[in-house]
């Protein structure tokens, strides 16, 4: 048996010991309300002696009883929902499944998992039924016994915690107000580890809100982009460990956003520590980029081509492209997971963690972000002005689709550095983002047509050599070229805003 990951929607309550579990059978769309399992519960929690993966919101365990005896590892939670991986026990009480260490080693690294706490559960479980039979939601009844191993302290309390089955979600609202109007009250923690070990130093990186941030030194207001950058690094490294479908692009956001901040503000940081960082901030860019390119160009090209009229699809087109995206796609997660399983990657955490305790910030950082940020924004704009007269320069072909590229690349460094200032310099900034969003979004368009013609081109060359007609896609790439074209024509228009977004040096 291998490892089993599910999404896990509950709602936890407090309840005195004295406080009579309500006839949920009366409760609107409910039929009936099975007699209550009973289970003796154990669970022995793991962390590191820092309690990082408490911190973060995850909880790793091994639980003894019940239904689900095993290995369970939660993640962060999105509202009610958590996801749960869960593995098999194991002949070792203490020896944390090799599949679950490798989703939180780059929180825990180097560090050991120990025993962190015991929680021990009586529980009465009610499964919450329909006319039909199937289960709604499952409501539990629990007696609760929490022991901190690192003083042996106690505590022991009585909660209900209502989970959905194959319920909806207002189902699980009607259930959720019937404990309520029985006395009960929403849970004053998150889980019973919470519960059990007290306080938790949170890892969280709360933003400060912008006025105080505009209000003062541009190394401040660095420090706190830095550390919500390398946060939300953390959460996309998760999602993609969790299989999201917008992991590894959300990872690689987060990537981006912090190399293109430690270029804007170089003239406030020591180069000599930041350049290194932003050279494997690259590194990691350009291993999660084949990975996501195959997953946008698949979902692009299959939209097109179904869009065709069926008597210009000659032969399996469409299975012919996600075959082989699909299959670019898998290599690129599996080379992306065992770079984010390397030493490299952990050593860019333990500097990323380094720089946001410590900048590296020059004297010049010290000076009030108002007057500060407008010399980086008009360097950044300058540099944008020279991609783009480059482009006129450049002739029609390769070297004009580079300098397009080019282009893009200075305008989302232009975005992202207009975001990182807005805190400081208000609608000027935010306007100039906008701006800039807009002309990255219209090169992108035309950066992905580029990357579709080539993959395209290859698929026709496979498919004659095969003996097959490569009519649809000579096609398709006719189609990708007045893509690139519309989006170049389109683009124009936005330089002469651009040009108006005046910060000078």
């Amino acid at each position: 048996m291998g490892s089993l990951q599910q999404n896990e929607t509950e709602r936890k309550f407090d309840v005195d010991e004295h406080t009579v579990f309500p006839n949920l059978a009366t409760v609107a769309g409910v039929a009936s309300v099975d007699q209550p399992g009973l289970f003796e519960l154990r669970a022995v929690y793991f962390d590191t002696p820092q309690l990082d993966l408490a911190s973060r919101g995850i909880t790793l365990r091994r639980r003894t009883g019940g239904t689900d005896e095993g290995w369970h590892l939660k993640l962060p939670a999105r509202g009610d929902t958590r996801t749960e991986v869960r593995e098999p026990l194991s002949t070792s009480d203490d020896a944390v499944p090799t599949e679950l260490l490798a989703r939180v080693r780059a929180i825990v690294r180097e560090r050991p998992l120990v025993p962190v706490a015991v929680v021990s559960t009586t529980r009465r479980e009610y499964a919450v039924r329909d006319d039909e039979g199937v289960v709604l939601v499952r409501v539990c009844d629990d007696a609760v016994r929490g022991r901190r191993l690192r003083d042996d302290h106690e505590r022991a309390w009585r909660e209900w915690e209502v989970e959905l089955d194959a319920g909806t979600a207002s189902v699980l609202d009607t259930v959720a107000d019937a404990l309520l109007a029985s006395g009960a009250s929403p849970a004053s923690a998150a889980s019973k580890l919470r519960r059990t070990l007290g306080r938790i130093p949170t890892a969280d990186t709360a933003e400060l809100p912008s006025e105080q941030l505009g209000k003062g030194t541009a190394g401040r207001l660095l420090t706190a982009h830095l550390a919500a950058h390398v946060a939300r690094l953390h959460e996309h490294e998760a999602g993609l460990r969790a299989g999201h479908p917008e992991g590894v692009h959300r990872l690689r956001i987060a990537a981006r956003r912090l190399r293109s901040s430690l270029s804007t503000f170089r003239p406030i940081l020591d180069r000599a520590a930041t350049d290194p960082v932003q050279a494997e901030l690259r590194w990691l860019g350009a291993v999660l980029a084949p990975a996501r390119d195959a997953q946008v160009l698949r979902e692009h090209l299959l939209t097109v081509a179904a869009s065709e009229p069926a008597e210009l699809v000659i032969g399996p087109v469409t299975q012919q492209i996600d075959d082989r995206l699909r299959a670019d796609h898998a290599a690129g997660m599996e080379a992306a997971r065992g770079a984010l399983d390397g030493d490299r990657y952990l050593r860019l955490l333990a500097t990323l963690d380094d720089l946001v305790a410590s900048p590296p910030l020059r004297a010049e950082a010290d000076g009030p972000a108002t007057e500060v940020l407008p010399h980086l924004l008009a360097r950044d704009l300058k540099r944008l002005g020279r991609a783009v007269r480059a482009i006129t320069a450049a002739p029609q072909g390769g070297e004009r689709d580079e300098a397009l590229h080019e282009a893009r690349k200075k305008s989302k460094r232009m975005r992202y550095a207009a975001e990182a200032a807005a805190p400081a310099l208000g609608k000027r900034a935010r306007s100039l983002a906008e701006v800039s969003k807009r002309a990255q979004k219209l090169l992108g368009a035309h950066q992905d047509s580029v990357n579709a013609r080539a993959r395209l081109r290859e698929l026709a060359v496979q498919v004659h050599l095969d003996g097959g007609n490569s009519f649809t896609f000579g096609r398709l790439h006719a189609l990708e070229q007045a893509r690139g074209e519309r989006a170049e024509a389109d683009v124009s228009k936005v330089w002469k805003k651009l040009h108006h977004k005046g910060f000078r040096n």
